[in-house]
């Protein structure tokens, strides 16, 4: 293999690790450990994968190619600002995007991003994907930090910050490419807040791995109750 080849195959860009993601209650926490690799060369040990949006009501997280995932976070912050911090709609005019725009599709990282009420995961291909149980990865360590993690969720009672951090250590102890730098961000829901602002929005409770593929709705053609006849007075 020639130098420049070298230089520009897959295993040669700098790459972030692991990126961990719980939502627990009203609470979402996302994880990132410090580590940017190089080949077989750690460059940095004190990396930032996680960065806050729309005002701290987004949190979002990023694996793979770093100049490659800071593009994509300029995309999906535009994106929240033309759908008014919808996540799921801005997600998923993400992923379209990401995956029928020539340069877009070339870019190779994964993201997580949430609010206090969904998390999903995005990519090239095309998937917007919402996990069952509130627990996702992506990165190297994806597999040790998600099994940590749904230990810890389903056997102790830890928020959902002390669930992410402690899952990332123990994948820290296990692989290679992920250290125990880890950065912490969360997103809560308000106590006292009122009626969703995206509550007319018809992707708010729907399965996103259906939206595209699900036809227009036939609505609910429910019935009528029929009226009880009134009882007369006695006289």
């Amino acid at each position: 293999m020639r130098a420049d080849d070298r230089r520009n195959s897959p295993s040669s860009r700098a790459h972030a690790t692991t990126i961990l993601g719980v939502k627990r209650g009203d609470t979402v926490a996302i994880a990132g450990d410090g580590q940017v690799t190089l080949g077989d060369f750690v460059l940095k040990h004190g990396a930032n994968k996680i960065r806050l949006m729309h005002d701290g009501q987004v949190v979002a997280g990023f694996a793979g190619a770093v100049a490659d995932a800071l593009t994509l976070f300029e995309k999906f912050e535009l994106q929240l600002k033309s759908w008014d911090g919808n996540l799921k709609r801005a997600a998923v005019e993400l992923a379209k995007e990401w995956r029928t725009d020539r340069y877009l599709r070339r870019l190779e990282a994964q993201l997580i991003v949430a609010d206090a009420e969904f998390i999903l995961v995005l990519s090239g291909e095309g998937d917007v994907i919402e996990p069952d149980d509130g627990i996702v990865a992506i990165g190297t360590g994806a597999p040790f930090a998600t099994a940590a993690a749904k230990a810890l969720l389903f056997h102790t009672t830890m928020d959902a910050k002390a669930i992410v951090e402690s899952a990332m250590l123990i994948a820290a102890d296990i692989c290679i490419f992920t250290n125990d730098r880890i950065t912490i961000e969360s997103v809560q829901r308000e106590p006292d807040a009122g009626p969703d602002s995206d509550s007319d929005d018809p992707l708010k409770d729907t399965d996103i791995m259906s939206i595209e593929t699900s036809g227009p709705g036939k609505g609910d053609q429910s019935r009528t109750p029929s009226k009880s006849k009134r009882k007369k007075p006695e006289r």
